[in-house]
């Protein structure tokens, strides 16, 4: 049977072997690292695809607005040029009263202009400089201030009268006036003026247009007028039109500081290659999507129009995304982190538990060991024990010295002998109970009955030595399945292993009382020297013992018998301070698998 039992504990031991196939802590870490990582990415490249997005949605309104502002453009456009078209691209007067509506809009423009240079004439801050650059900003043909007497006082260059005859030059011999001459070069060019007269008639100021002035003016009117229709808001923080000489048309409201003309590829978008272009500025609380696109007017580029929007909800929309992600990956982390660590506990408890199965399976094969070596030293040596007691016997009866003083030492000697035969035979009793502890005859007893007859064997002992034996039988009657002689003998083991660990006096106490509903609890405590955690990790081995003579079987083989009985035995113990062996024992028969 031992043979057998050794054989199949190998084999479970070989199975139960730790083969290293669980992943190291240093694996867990690395990829979740990786995991950690891979999550950042994903993170920040999912809120650069939601800037982008958003930016995306801006321009595309940016886009809305400048079409809108395209086909206002357009209509206005085509409502002045169909009526210069009519009058022969001619612009006299600002009291002409035939020019219809849209011819007014141009008309206004200018005369506003002009007004502006009176006031700066009355202040004296006007010379031919001034006007010189105004005109060239502004595409005027000829740009000049007169006097009382028609004649030029500031201009921003010489009249060009090489288009007029020498004879058109003067009139009943005398030279003509600018503003003579001026209309000469109307009539005969098609160069149109506005001329603004004083309402004393101290000056005039008279103002000039070709033809590319005034497709510039119409067009410079016609965006006015397209941006008043849109009107300011709708997040519009500026909105400007320049046309292909980078000179400002029109436009609301003003760059945000620190901003210029030239913050973009301006070439690049004449011609034609970007649909729009775009960047964030902050320029203190103000955050601006500021962005540039081509203004088509007959699907011909004609200028540039430059718009930035307020960019806060967008800002607004981004931050939120990115707590939002951010929240979550330090959310992915802490459950990373946490699967990390529930891994490597739970790698360590499995491991924990093959080691202590591997410890309880070596322990078991040392124990079949025994069981086997119990069987061999019985037949090996009680036969020759037996006789050298008997020997022994008839040497002490039949051969006494004569010598008085020989023959007491003669049968002290005897007396020795006989003493350490009698301990190698209960040594041997010893590993025969051991061997045959798992063959267990179950019947149905009382525990308290079995209890109560050990103490009574050993209550004399006990008060010999001035120990206390105290019971507490807490459940009656408790009626087990249990191998009568095998569990008596392993308590008696438990009982005397506590009696001798108390030098003199003490006290012992015997608890039976109920562990959950299936189960009963049996308590051997002791008042004696106690032990410390490692030799408590040592009294179930087969070859650990504490006594001078002892063989270290005894609580192995409690330990063996109940758990032959589905049981199982715990111990508390602190050093100096006492020993309490628990023994938990099943109310029911076990199977036939478990109780063999």
């Amino acid at each position: 049977m031992f043979s057998f039992r050794k054989k199949e504990l190998v084999i479970s031991r070989k199975n139960l072997k730790y083969n290293g196939t669980f992943l190291q802590p240093w694996a867990v870490a690395i990829v979740s690292a990786v995991l950690v990582v891979l999550i950042l990415v994903m993170g920040f490249l999912d809120l650069r695809r939601s800037d982008s997005n958003l930016v995306g949605f801006m321009e595309d309104q940016a886009l809305s607005t400048i079409s809108v502002l395209q086909r206002l453009t357009e209509e206005n456009l085509k409502s002045i040029i169909t009526v210069t078209d009519k009058k022969g691209s001619n612009i006299k007067t600002a009291s002409q009263e035939e020019a219809n509506y849209s011819k007014r809009w141009v008309i206004d423009a200018l005369t506003e202009f002009g007004s502006q240079i009176d006031k700066e004439w009355k202040k004296g801050k006007i010379n031919n400089n001034n006007l010189k650059k105004l005109a060239a900003d502004n595409k005027f043909w000829y740009l000049a201030v007169l006097n009382r007497k028609g004649q030029a006082v500031y201009q921003s260059g010489h009249l060009q009268t090489n288009m007029l005859d020498k004879n058109e030059l003067k009139k009943d011999g005398r030279k003509l006036t600018t503003i003579d001459l001026i209309e000469k070069i109307r009539a005969k060019q098609g160069i149109g003026f506005v001329a603004l007269r004083r309402k004393d008639n101290s000056g005039t100021v008279v103002i000039n247009l070709d033809k590319p002035g005034l497709i510039y003016w119409s067009l410079k009117v016609a965006v006015e007028r397209g941006i008043k229709k849109i009107g300011e808001g709708h997040g519009i923080a500026y909105l400007q039109i320049i046309d292909d000489q980078n000179k400002l048309l029109s436009g609301i409201g003003q760059l945000t500081k620190g901003l210029s003309s030239n913050d973009f590829n301006f070439p690049a978008i004449m011609s034609g290659k970007v649909r729009i272009i775009s960047r964030k500025v902050n320029s203190g609380d103000s955050k601006i999507l500021d962005m540039a696109a081509p203004l088509y007017i007959d699907k011909k580029i004609v200028g540039i129009v430059r718009i930035g929007l307020d960019r806060g909800s967008m800002d607004n929309i981004i931050a939120e995304n990115r707590q939002n992600i951010f929240v979550f990956m330090i959310f992915v982390v802490l459950i990373a982190i946490l699967s990390m660590w529930l891994l490597y506990h739970d790698q360590n408890k499995h491991l924990s538990g093959i080691i202590e199965m591997e410890r309880r399976l070596e322990k078991a094969e040392r124990l079949s060991s025994l069981g086997q070596l119990a069987a061999g030293v019985a037949h090996e040596i009680r036969n020759p024990l037996n006789a050298i007691s008997m020997a022994t016997q008839r040497l002490k009866m039949d051969f006494v010295p004569a010598d008085p003083n020989k023959a007491a030492e003669f049968r002290n000697l005897s007396g020795v002998i006989r003493d350490e035969i009698k301990r190698l035979n209960g040594i041997i009793e010893e590993f025969l109970s051991f061997s045959k502890s798992r063959r267990l005859q179950l019947s149905d007893f009382s525990v308290i009955d079995v209890l109560q007859k050990i103490v009574s064997l050993i209550q004399e002992e006990a008060s010999v030595r001035g120990i206390t034996i105290e019971t507490r039988w807490r459940e009656k009657q408790v009626i087990i399945p249990m191998d009568v002689n095998k569990l008596q003998q392993s308590f008696l083991n438990l009982i005397k292993n506590a009696l001798e660990s108390m030098p003199a006096k003490g006290k012992i106490t015997i608890t039976v009382d109920k562990e959950g509903k299936n189960y009963i609890l049996v308590s051997i405590s002791d008042t004696g020297c106690g032990m410390t955690a490692e030799e408590i990790e040592k009294i179930f081995s087969p070859e650990y013992t504490t006594k001078e003579k002892g063989v270290g079987l005894g609580i192995p083989l409690a330990s063996e018998i109940i758990r032959g009985h589905g049981g199982e035995i715990r111990v508390i113990s602190r050093k100096g301070e006492g020993t309490t062996f628990e023994i938990v024992l099943p109310r029911e028969r076990l199977s036939e698998k478990s109780s063999s």
